[in-house]
Order: structure tokens, then C-alpha cells, then sequence
């Protein structure tokens, strides 16, 4: 039997990477279920795989490319979670102080009118008591009654004014003693605003992108030529997502709203939780300076955020998951049917992103498309890691 060095299996696994990863985005094109696609992996702090497929502008013709920007939505949440880190680690930010120290005029209440504390652990780990109007079941619901916005639409108010409005809504449970993806991050954005003193694109852009190289991830693009077109799943084929239209993740709830163009509106309120643009490389450079630890945040502070917080609760429709301080950890890889390590870090993004990073393989992988619903949570989604996994088999 021929043993290979580890050189020539090094090799072996990465053509095996390159053919399975391919396979997977030329099968996702060619069944429709997304339009484009930028794939990278890193592994061992190496970039060892990139890929643009498909169209950044199907109408157009134009082809994605590895630089192509795109509307992050939820990949926003771990680039302001990393900001707010980064004031814990200067000792401007107690996780665990009420943040009505800084912010006295956010004064949620429970449902029997108590006033309720809230922390930054429990903004950056969603068991705040908060929710998103998008989960609500019809437009009688709470938020939507408040005229709460998620972020992605076009409403004219300011971060300020929205806040007002979550506050107005009771708490759907007394923080901490639940677990619930919310608009938090919007929440924990005024909270860095107030503690840096600056509008929160500026308090991001010199914590994190600034440090960090992202030169094209910001809150506003400046671009269009640059930015990829948002499709929606449909037959029998993805069709633009319209200005305004409503797109609803789960069967029986609202759905988001969305605004294509407030990407481009200077004036659009700062949304932490789903308001930025970027590229998967820039995205790519926070992973890997997360992985890595001691580069933006210090290693304690990295192990705390893959720490789950949710004291053993369990994610709905997500077995086998905690959540740290900015995204989800795989706590039981068998009840997950996932080939991820114990502690894998995951989460996406609506208008079509996932990634995951898995610190025992010293593995990073960022997979952004331009098609909502598919490129978050469909099947192109697991193939893509079914691939990484299989690659990473051969080397063994």
C-alpha cells in the first residue's frame, strides 16, 4: 500500500475540495436555486478555496466576482457583536451591567408592567426578552401594531425613534430565562453609539473593519455596479426581490419586509442586526481574526463568545444548538446530524449567506449568494458543508 506525505495528501484533499465544492454550486445554479454564488474556505489560516459562480445581476449578465458587495442582513450581527467585544476587552463595556446606565430612556417592561434589566450578555446572546416583527403571526401583532422596523425596510425613522417603539412593547419573557432571536443587536448598536461617543458605523469602522482591512464593508454603498441583485426563490426560476415587497421565512408569520434600495440611503436609521454590505472576503477577515484569537479580541474574550448562553436551551427548529455572543454553537453534533466539531460557530444571513467556522479543524467557510431563501437555510447550504467535510475526510 503507498502512504502519502502529508504534502501529497495536503494536494489530494484540496483537488477533493475544489471538485466537491464545484459540484455542489453547479448543481445549485443549474436546479435554479440560486442565482450567484462567492465560496471561500480557509483552513489552517489559508485561504485554500475561492469561487464566484453565477450572476451577481442575471438581467444584466453580469457575472459575480469574488468582490461582488452584498447586503448582509443577519452577517451583520457578529461584525457589531465583535465591536461591542472590543469595548468589553478596553474595559468601557461590563457584559453584565444594566445598560441603563447608558441608555436611561430604553425602559422595557415585562408583561405585568415591572421594569425589566437588561444586559449586554443578554442583547449579544438574544435572551433579552426581545423579538422580531417579522416573526409576529399578522399586522394586529404587538411590534407590528408599535410599527416596529426589522431593519431591512424602508421606514424612515431613526434608530432612536425605533427603540422608542421595542420599549413600548412588553418583554415576551423576563431576560435570561429564555432564548429568542431578536432585534437585540439593534438595541446593543445604540448601546455602542452611546459608550464610543460616535454614530455606530464610525464606532464599528474604528473597532473592527477599520483594524481589520474591511475596506468594503460599511453601512451605506456607494456602488451599484458593485452590489449584488437580491432574488427570491421561486419557479421556475428566482425572481428580483421588488422594492418593498414581503418575504416570510417561516409559514404562518408576517415575513420581512424589504427595501433593496436603503442599502444605498444614507439616511436610513443604523440597524446593528441587519443594516450592513460586504464583501465574503472582507467577512472572511473577521472569521479568521476570530478564530485565531489574540488579533481583535483577546482569547478569553473569543472563548466566551463561543461559550453557549442559553444555560442548555434549545433553538427552535435548531437541535443540537446553544448561542454564544453573536451566533449559534453546535453543542451535540449527533443530535444535529452535523460532521461539524463540538463548538462549531454558525449563523447566516437573509438575503442568502451562511458560514461557520469550526476551531477543532481550524476551518473557516463563508458561502454568500444573492437568493433568499436558499443561500441561509436550503439545501445548497448543507451540500456546500457536506463538501468542506468530505474534503477534510481524505486528509485524515
Amino acid at each position: 500500500m503507498t502512504t502519502l506525505r502529508y504534502s501529497e495528501l495536503q494536494a489530494v484533499s484540496r483537488r477533493h475540495l475544489a471538485a466537491g465544492i464545484q459540484t455542489v454550486v453547479r448543481q445549485a445554479l443549474s436546479d435554479q436555486l440560486v442565482v450567484g454564488t462567492v465560496v471561500l474556505v480557509a483552513r489552517d489560516g489559508e485561504l485554500i478555496y475561492q469561487q464566484a459562480a453565477g450572476f451577481a445581476d442575471r438581467e444584466r449578465a453580469r457575472p459575480m466576482a469574488v468582490d461582488t458587495v452584498f447586503r448582509l442582513a443577519s452577517v451583520s450581527k457578529p461584525i457589531v457583536s465583535a465591536a461591542a467585544l472590543v469595548l468589553v476587552a478596553q474595559g468601557r463595556l461590563d457584559l453584565d451591567e444594566d445598560i441603563e446606565r447608558w441608555q436611561p430612556e430604553f425602559l422595557p417592561r415585562l408583561a405585568d408592567g415591572c421594569r425589566a434589566r437588561i444586559t449586554a450578555r443578554q442583547l449579544l446572546s438574544h435572551t433579552a426578552g426581545l423579538g422580531y416583527r417579522f416573526f409576529e403571526v399578522d399586522e394586529s401583532s404587538p411590534y407590528a401594531m408599535a410599527g416596529v422596523s426589522d431593519g431591512m425596510d424602508a421606514s424612515g425613522i431613526s434608530l432612536e425613534e425605533n427603540l422608542r417603539r421595542i420599549a413600548s412593547v412588553p418583554l415576551l419573557y423576563e431576560p435570561g430565562t429564555a432564548w429568542g432571536y431578536s432585534l437585540a443587536t439593534d438595541v446593543l448598536g445604540a448601546l455602542i453609539e452611546r459608550i464610543h461617543g460616535t454614530s455606530l458605523d464610525v464606532a464599528v469602522h474604528q473597532l473592527v473593519t477599520g483594524p481589520l482591512g474591511m475596506s468594503d464593508t460599511s453601512f451605506v454603498a456607494t456602488d451599484p455596479q458593485r452590489m449584488a441583485t437580491a432574488y427570491v426563490n421561486d419557479t421556475p426560476l428566482p425572481h428580483p426581490l421588488k422594492e418593498g415587497e414581503t418575504v416570510s421565512p417561516f409559514e404562518g408569520a408576517i415575513g420581512i419586509k424589504y427595501s433593496p434600495a436603503r442599502i444605498f440611503d444614507a439616511q436610513s436609521f443604523l440597524s446593528g442586526g441587519a443594516g450592513m454590505a460586504g464583501t465574503a472576503g472582507d467577512f472572511m477577515r473577521l472569521l479568521e481574526a476570530l478564530r485565531r484569537g489574540g488579533v481583535l479580541l483577546p482569547n478569553e474574550l473569543v472563548t466566551e463568545m463561543e461559550r453557549d448562553q442559553t444555560g442548555g436551551l434549545e433553538l427552535p427548529n435548531s437541535p443540537g444548538f446553544g448561542f454564544g455572543l453573536g451566533f449559534s454553537v453546535l453543542r451535540d453534533p449527533l443530535l444535529a446530524a452535523s460532521p461539524e466539531s463540538e463548538g462549531t460557530w454558525r449563523w447566516g444571513g437573509a438575503y442568502g449567506h451562511s458560514w461557520f467556522v469550526d476551531r477543532v479543524q481550524q476551518l473557516s467557510v463563508v458561502a454568500f449568494t444573492n437568493t433568499l431563501y436558499e443561500g441561509m437555510a436550503g439545501r445548497f447550504v448543507t451540500d456546500l458543508r457536506d463538501a468542506v467535510y468530505s474534503a477534510l475526510e481524505v486528509q485524515r
